[in-house]
């Protein structure tokens, strides 16, 4: 059975183990809904990717599901509104 000539130093061995370091998961808020998603990936919550409605979500839910989904949509789409200037009276007043 073959046996290692030398020793290898503590160097090497570093050198060997710096891709085994665990990488920071990134995560991102969902543009319609706020739900946590990770990058180029469909929100399971709204069925959006990009600013756009790739899988209809609200159809598979039962019907006691979707009226609380829509409940949630809508109470973060008015958060998300009060926020910024909501016309352009605002923006002119400013």
């Amino acid at each position: 059975m073959p046996v290692p000539k030398q020793r290898k130093t503590k160097s090497r061995q570093g050198n060997r183990r710096s891709h085994d370091a665990l990488k920071r998961i990134v995560v991102f808020r969902c543009e319609k809904c706020g739900n946590a998603i990770l990058p180029h990936r469909i929100c399971v919550n709204c069925g959006t990717y990009k600013k756009r409605e790739v899988v209809n979500v609200f159809a598979k839910l039962d019907k006691k599901e979707k009226k609380k989904r829509e409940k949630e949509q809508a109470a973060y789409e008015k958060e998300q509104g009060q926020g910024g200037a909501s016309g352009m009276e605002e923006l002119s007043k400013k």
